[in-house]
């Protein structure tokens, strides 16, 4: 098949969206289909682009910037003369200007299309009014035409179909992982040595974003500390706009001594930092994302507490502990209790590993969406 893969950005500072478009593409390449990926100029990383061989990354120019609605009109030339050229499209994340352009010319040249949100549906926190006047002209469309709606969790689903998902042309994959490279992991101390920590950590790793509910484990933490003293909160990530208030809750909490920010940490430090963690924590706004960073955390034999879509799979599979997002009380005694249980915390990771390892491999993520785009083209 000639597949086209869409996205607004295409850089690994992005995290997921982007992760799972390279994972992907670099899959369905390897089972011999043709894969072009269209993008945008918007922070564009060459170099990651470069590593995908064999196929084609077109970044095209975007001339404005409007709360990351980035507008590239030089898609249209592209997409008149090279579309027909295609089996079938898959479009990520929801509201951008280039699924609009991609779905009108779909439907020009009658060349199906797969929808994946990656959990942006619902309309939450910030850019509501924006969000409402999207859908309003767009984005039910858009997901009304779509040939499979695909989402990352059974939660998500739910938010798909209020937007107008068509329930029988939903498919719910969880995201994959590059299982491989946490077979050689990097010596303990590592990350600490680096970065001049000898208490124990508990970790947050992501981008600094408000719907990331960093507030939350950051209040948890405050009352932890009362209880213990040996301990860091670190945050590792780059800023997404958040940091700032962040640094003034923190302050708030007298924890300027406590909580040490990393910045945007390469895979090899990502690593170390997971390796050297005590607890991974991952509170999310949204309930209907399943990250992966959690399930990274479990292949490093580091034990989880989550909120939302990931606590929906890691409830199933015994790997960690769920807790209620806000419940500020919940959270710190959570934490507590995998520091005093450390041999439950750790069959609990193992019971992780042995699933992800079972059900998370990208080959196996790949071959069930390649399914859904053979069963989309032989019905066109």
């Amino acid at each position: 098949m000639n597949i086209l893969q869409v996205i607004p950005y295409f850089t690994p500072k992005r995290g997921g969206d982007v992760n799972v478009v390279y994972n992907l593409s670099k899959g369905l390449k390897k089972m011999g289909h043709n894969v072009t990926i269209a993008t945008t100029d918007f922070e564009f990383d060459g170099e990651y682009a470069n590593s995908l061989e064999g196929i084609d990354v077109i970044p095209f120019k975007c001339l404005v910037n409007v709360g990351l609605m980035l507008f590239s009109p030089g898609m249209k030339k592209w997409l008149k003369e090279e579309i027909g050229n295609f089996d079938i499209i898959h479009l990520h994340d929801f509201r951008s200007y280039q699924n609009n352009i991609v779905y009108r010319y779909s439907k020009k040249f009658s060349i199906p299309y797969v929808l994946q949100p990656h959990a942006s549906t619902p309309r939450m926190v910030q850019k509501k009014r924006l969000k409402w006047l999207y859908d309003r002209f767009f984005g039910y469309d858009l997901m009304q035409g779509a040939s499979v709606v695909i989402a990352v969790s059974d939660e998500e689903s739910k938010h798909d179909i209020e937007m107008g998902a068509n329930t029988r042309k939903l498919s719910v994959v969880y995201n994959g992982m590059d299982i491989e490279k946490y077979n050689d992991l990097p010596q303990n101390g590592e990350f600490k040595s680096k970065y001049g920590i000898n208490d124990k950590i508990i970790l947050y790793l992501g981008r600094i974003h408000k719907l990331k509910g960093i507030d939350f484990a950051i209040k948890a933490f405050s009352e932890l500390v009362k209880e213990m003293d040996n301990i860091v909160f670190v945050i590792a990530g780059s800023d997404d706009g958040y940091k700032s208030e962040l640094e003034k809750l923190i302050d708030e909490l007298d924890l300027r001594n406590k909580v040490i920010f990393t910045g945007y940490v390469e895979e090899a430090d990502k690593l170390s930092a997971y390796v050297d963690a005590d607890l991974f924590v991952h509170t999310v706004l949204y309930m209907g994302g399943v990250g992966i960073a959690p399930f990274e955390s479990i292949l490093c034999n580091t034990p989880v507490i989550v909120t939302g879509g990931c606590g929906e799979l890691i409830k199933e599979i015994k790997c960690g502990y769920l807790v209620k997002y806000g419940d500020v009380n919940e959270l710190k005694e959570k934490m507590k209790y995998v520091f005093d249980h450390q041999n439950k915390a750790k069959q609990l990771v193992e019971n992780g590993k042995n699933y992800i390892h079972e059900n998370l491999a990208w080959d196996d993520v790949v071959g069930k969406i390649e399914k859904l785009y053979s069963e989309i083209v032989t019905k066109v």
